[in-house]
């Protein structure tokens, strides 16, 4: 490999602003904030809005629509008299 064409590929902790969760995992993304970890170790914080932890998809309050409801309220206003 060339050297000095690839991006730092390093330790970076993700925290998710609405549910105060982080996770540390690897990523060449960069950061201006530093966090302590759990181990004492100090590194890079990225902060985001949502993640795994918050989103509904993931939670399982994900809201289903009543599709069938809807498609049938149509047909019975625009039915042909």
């Amino acid at each position: 490999m060339k050297p000095d064409i690839h991006p730092n590929y390093r330790p970076v902790v993700f925290q998710d602003l609405s549910s105060d969760f982080a996770f540390l995992t690897r990523s060449t993304i960069s950061a201006k904030d530093t966090v302590k970890w759990q181990d004492g170790n100090e590194y890079p914080l990225i902060k985001v809005d949502i993640s795994s932890h918050s989103h509904p998809f993931y939670t399982g309050k994900q809201k289903t629509l009543d599709v069938g409801g809807r498609v049938d309220k149509f047909r019975k206003r625009y039915a042909q008299k």
